[in-house]
C-alpha cells in the first residue's frame, strides 16, 4: 500500500475506532493483537512500558512535586533519590522537606539558610547522630586526677571545669585537654562558682570568700552564716552575691565588699540551691529584665524579687506535695521562662509567668531518676546506672550511657551537666565537648563528653 493512501486508511480507521464503546475498542484491540506477529508484539510490549509508567517528578510542575514529597519519610526519599538523577536533583532540591526533617529528629533550624543542598546533607549528618545516640555510641569517658581528697564541688563555663575538694584546693580544668590550669588553696569547698578572673566559693566552714585566679589571692571573706554553704551565684553588673546555707538562710551580699545587704528567712530546711537569674517574661510581679532569685531546700522553691532594691518579701513558694511528704531533688533549672525540679513524683515544669504546673514528666521508674539539664527539645537525666536523653516533645527517653560507681554519701555525690545548648536542639556544632562530670570515691572526676561525629 502507498504511503497516501496507508496515511488515509488510518485516519479512517482511527475515526472509526474512537466512536467505538470501551468493549468493542477492547475487542478490537484483542482482533489485531492475534493478528500480530512476533516484531508486532515486541513494539506493543516496549511502548507499554513507556506509556503505562509515567515519571510524574518529570512531568509535575515542580511546586506540585514538593507537596507530594512532603508526604514521604525521609528514608523513602533518600532511597527515591537514587531512581534516576532527574529524581535525585529534585528531591535535593526541596528545601523545606529537608528542614521538617531536620526539625523532627530535633535539630536547630535556621530559616535564612536556604540552600536544599545544604539541609539534605544536615539531615544525614542528623540521622547518623541520632543513629549514635540511640545505639550507645554517641558518647566517650575520661579523668581528671589530682585531688588528694573528696571532691564536692563543681562549675563548668566555656569549656573550663573548676572543681572544689576537702584537700582545700580548687582547681580548673580545661576539659579538652584534661590539663589543670589553675590550682590554688582554699578552704574546703560545698560550692563553687568561676569567672576568667575570679573563683567563689561557699564552704563547709560556714564562709563565703572569693579568690583571684593569676595569684590564689583572697580578695573577699563573707562571714555571716551559721551552717555550712551549699550554693552560691553572684552579677558583677548588679555587685550582689547569693549564698544558700544549712542554716536554713539565704544571704545577700554586696560582691566587692563582703558586706551583707539582707538576710532571707522562711525555709525550715537547708537551702542547697540558690540562683540568680534575668526573668523573660511578663507577669503582674515582674517584668523582662527583672532579676529574680530563686532559693530551693527539701521541699520548697521559693521565688524572690532582687536587683537595687536589696529588701525583698517572697513573691511565690512552690511545692509538689502540701503535706511535704514528697521531697525535692537538689539540681533546679530555671532559665527565665520556665522552673524545672525532679522529685520522686517526676519531674515539674512551671510557667514563671502565673506559676502554674504545665505538665508533670513521668518516665519509667522516675522515682530514682534526677534532673541534670533541661532545654526545649531534649532533658538530661541520671540515676545510679545511666545518663539518660529524653526526647521533651514525646516524653521518651532516647539514648542512655552506663556510669561508674561514682561516690554515695549522706549528702549525696556531685553531679554537673556540662555544655547545654544542644537541649534547645542540635546543629551538628553544638554536640561537642562536656556532657555530664561527677566525682570518684578515688578523688578523681569522671567526664562523659561527645564523641566526634565520625
Amino acid at each position: 500500500m502507498e504511503k497516501k493512501d496507508f496515511e488515509a486508511w488510518l485516519d479512517n480507521i482511527s475515526v472509526a475506532f474512537l466512536s467505538l464503546t470501551d468493549l468493542q475498542k477492547n475487542e478490537t484491540l484483542d482482533h489485531l493483537i492475534s493478528l500480530s506477529g512476533a516484531v508486532q508484539l515486541r513494539h506493543l510490549s516496549n511502548n507499554l512500558e513507556i506509556l503505562l509508567k509515567r515519571d510524574f517528578l518529570k512531568l509535575l510542575p515542580l511546586e506540585l512535586s514538593f507537596y507530594l514529597l512532603k508526604w514521604l519519610d525521609p528514608q523513602t526519599l533518600l532511597t527515591c533519590c537514587l531512581v534516576s538523577k532527574q529524581w535525585n536533583k529534585v528531591i535535593s532540591a526541596c528545601t523545606e522537606v529537608w528542614q521538617t526533617a531536620c526539625k523532627n529528629l530535633g535539630w536547630q533550624i535556621d530559616d535564612s539558610v536556604q540552600d536544599p543542598l545544604h539541609w539534605k546533607k544536615v539531615y544525614l549528618k542528623a540521622i547518623l547522630r541520632m543513629k549514635q545516640l540511640k545505639d550507645h555510641k554517641a558518647f566517650e569517658t575520661s579523668s581528671l586526677i589530682g585531688h588528694s581528697a573528696r571532691v564536692y564541688a563543681l562549675y563548668y563555663k566555656d569549656g573550663l571545669l573548676c572543681t572544689g575538694s576537702d584537700d582545700l584546693s580548687a582547681k580548673l580544668w580545661d576539659v579538652s585537654t584534661g590539663q589543670c590550669i589553675y590550682g590554688i588553696q582554699t578552704h574546703t569547698c560545698a560550692a563553687v562558682k568561676f569567672d576568667e578572673q575570679k573563683l567563689v566559693t561557699g564552704s563547709f566552714d560556714n564562709t563565703v570568700a572569693c579568690w583571684e585566679w593569676s595569684s590564689g589571692a583572697k580578695t573577699q571573706h563573707f562571714r555571716g552564716h551559721t551552717g555550712a554553704v551549699f550554693s552560691v551565684d553572684y552579677n558583677d553588673d548588679l555587685d550582689i552575691l547569693v549564698s544558700g546555707s544549712a542554716d536554713f538562710t539565704v544571704k545577700v551580699w554586696a560582691l566587692s565588699t563582703g558586706t551583707c545587704l539582707n538576710t532571707l528567712t522562711g525555709h525550715t530546711e537547708w537551702v542547697t540551691k540558690v540562683v540568680l537569674q534575668k526573668c523573660k517574661v511578663k507577669s503582674l510581679m515582674h517584668s523582662p529584665g527583672d532579676y529574680i532569685l530563686l532559693s530551693a531546700d527539701k521541699y520548697e522553691i521559693k521565688i524572690w524579687p532582687i536587683g537595687r532594691e536589696i529588701n525583698c518579701k517572697c513573691l511565690r513558694t512552690l511545692s509538689v506535695s502540701e503535706d511535704r511528704s514528697i521531697s525535692l531533688q537538689p539540681r533546679l533549672h530555671f532559665d527565665g521562662k520556665y522552673i524545672v525540679c525532679s522529685s520522686a513524683l517526676g519531674l515539674y515544669q512551671w510557667d514563671f509567668a502565673s506559676y502554674d504546673i504545665l505538665r508533670v514528666i513521668k518516665p519509667p521508674d522516675f522515682s530514682n531518676v534526677s534532673l541534670l539539664g533541661f532545654g526545649e527539645i531534649f532533658a538530661l537525666l541520671f540515676d545510679n546506672r545511666y545518663l539518660y536523653i529524653m526526647d521533651l516533645r514525646t516524653e521518651k527517653l532516647i539514648s542512655r550511657w552506663p556510669l561508674p560507681e561514682y561516690r554515695k554519701s549522706k549528702r549525696g555525690s556531685s553531679f554537673l551537666a556540662g555544655e547545654m545548648s544542644w537541649l534547645n536542639g542540635l546543629n551538628g556544632q553544638n554536640d561537642t565537648g562536656l556532657v555530664f562530670a561527677t566525682s570518684m570515691p578515688d578523688h578523681s572526676i569522671h567526664l562523659v563528653l561527645w564523641k566526634e561525629h565520625g
